[in-house]
């Protein structure tokens, strides 16, 4: 029986090992989409499916990150194209229970928590022949100024304190300051956000916001663990901002790999927990998931 864990697991060793991190999506505005969404819905992919689709769309070179279901592009009447081999994505969510197997009461000695995973297939637009014309993908123009703006909203929306000075990005939990160097410091704009929203992603987990607390696991500190959280979260919001992704620290992929090999299921908390910083920093109220369901993206 194929195991979804360590499938999905491998796939994002192999990017990280190819020096490809799967969140950080190499696409500007004029290919067509930053962050991987449903070509049916126009609904974006979340969490551990972002990670994924952007493993595909590199690797095989497609022009677009737009999919849909087999089902969902015969419903249009367009097919996939005979050979064309598709892309799985799950839909996970951590469920809490009690010792009966029942939704969990307020008891906190009582909870457990059950992770539900299911696969799907989907495939990227670039599979699919007969495409309605007002679903084929575009060319937008570039637009150099108006990602810029989003991601200054994003952060001036947030509430955060942020400091400029001096040539260290970080952030000071003991006062709640994020620390960054001037913007003229930085080669080009984008290198600035994508170092402003990393550690927006820090300050998103404190106990009065996301309260995300450091624990270590076993095969990774918790340092590195939040560090991986934060790279996942800042391109998710660099996604929603326009702007392409960018890795913040290279020195931690030897760790994040040792600690993939040995532990399946880390890359899907690590997805879930910065789907969840970006969600709160966005000021998304929906349910945390990292989930497709067999009509739409989610």
């Amino acid at each position: 029986m194929k195991d979804t864990y360590q499938s999905v697991t491998n796939t994002i060793i192999a990017a990280l090992e190819a020096g490809t991190p799967p969140w950080v999506c190499p696409w500007n505005k004029a290919q067509g989409s930053l962050a991987p969404a449903n070509l049916s819905t126009g609904r974006a992919y979340r969490g551990i499916n972002v990670l994924l689709l952007n493993v595909q769309a590199m690797s095989r070179g497609y022009a677009t990150n737009r999919w849909m279901t087999y089902s969902q592009a015969r419903a249009i009447g367009a097919c996939v194209r005979k050979g064309e081999t598709g892309t799985g994505i799950v839909f996970f969510k951590l469920l809490e229970r009690d010792d009966d197997g029942h939704a969990a009461a307020n008891d906190e000695g009582s909870r457990k928590v059950i992770p539900l995973l299911r696969s799907f297939t989907v495939f990227n637009a670039s599979q699919i022949e007969g495409l309605p014309e007002a679903l084929k993908p575009s060319q937008p123009p570039i637009e150099e100024w108006v990602p810029i703006g989003a991601a200054d909203a994003l952060l001036s929306r947030s509430g955060a304190v942020i400091r400029h000075g001096g040539d260290r990005a970080y952030y000071r939990p003991s006062d709640d300051v994020i620390q960054l160097p001037p913007p003229a410091a930085f080669d080009q704009s984008g290198s600035y956000y994508a170092t402003a929203l990393h550690e927006l992603c820090h300050w998103s987990g404190a106990p009065d916001r996301c309260n995300r607390v450091l624990l270590d696991r076993q095969h990774i500190g918790a340092y590195a663990l939040e560090e991986l959280i934060a790279e996942m979260g800042a391109a998710f919001l660099s996604s929603h901002c326009g702007l392409p992704g960018e890795l913040q620290h290279a020195s931690y992929i030897q760790s994040w790999l040792t600690a993939l090999k040995n532990d399946k299921r880390l890359i899907f908390t690590a997805a879930s927990l910065a789907q969840k910083a970006a969600d709160y920093l966005i000021g998304n109220t929906v349910e945390e998931t990292t989930a497709i369901t067999a009509g739409a993206a989610s």
